[in-house]
């Protein structure tokens, strides 16, 4: 698409809605949300990208395949659910861990790491058939 307008706006929206995405994986866990609602929110972000400035400039943006970004954040999904295992729980237990960081209790959970997990794999693989949709078009 070639108009000024949307070329303008773009990086400003884009920026904004990969933010949003970030605080809504974040507070997932506690409240609505999560890696999936958010990951959706920053393949739309990418569309956006991608029909401002084309498929090229997505894929430099992106810096890795597609289809590497949903295969980390599947065998990081999956090794969340082994952690458990291995301290004697049933696979997928939340397990939580509170380190000290410059005196301040962090409260980590394998949660977390779950849904950062999907948000990944859910980036990935929304964002190839989002790519290849678009580059479909541009061949037309």
């Amino acid at each position: 698409m070639n108009s000024l307008i949307l070329r303008t706006i773009a990086p400003v929206l884009v920026s904004l809605m990969v933010l949003f995405s970030i605080f809504v994986l974040l507070r997932g866990h506690n409240e609505p949300g999560g890696g999936f609602i958010g990951g959706l929110i920053a393949v739309a972000a990418l569309s956006i990208y991608g029909i401002a400035f084309g498929v090229g400039a997505v894929r430099r943006a992106l810096r890795f395949h597609p289809a590497t970004i949903a295969g980390a954040g599947l065998m990081l999904a999956t090794l969340s659910g082994l952690v458990s295992a291995l301290f004697g729980a049933p696979f997928m237990t939340g397990l939580w861990v509170t380190p000290v960081i410059f005196g301040t209790e962090i409260p980590l959970a394998t949660v977390m790491s779950f849904d950062i997990g999907v948000y990944l794999v859910v980036v990935g693989a929304i964002g190839a058939v989002a790519l290849s949709l678009e580059e479909e078009e541009d061949d037309a």
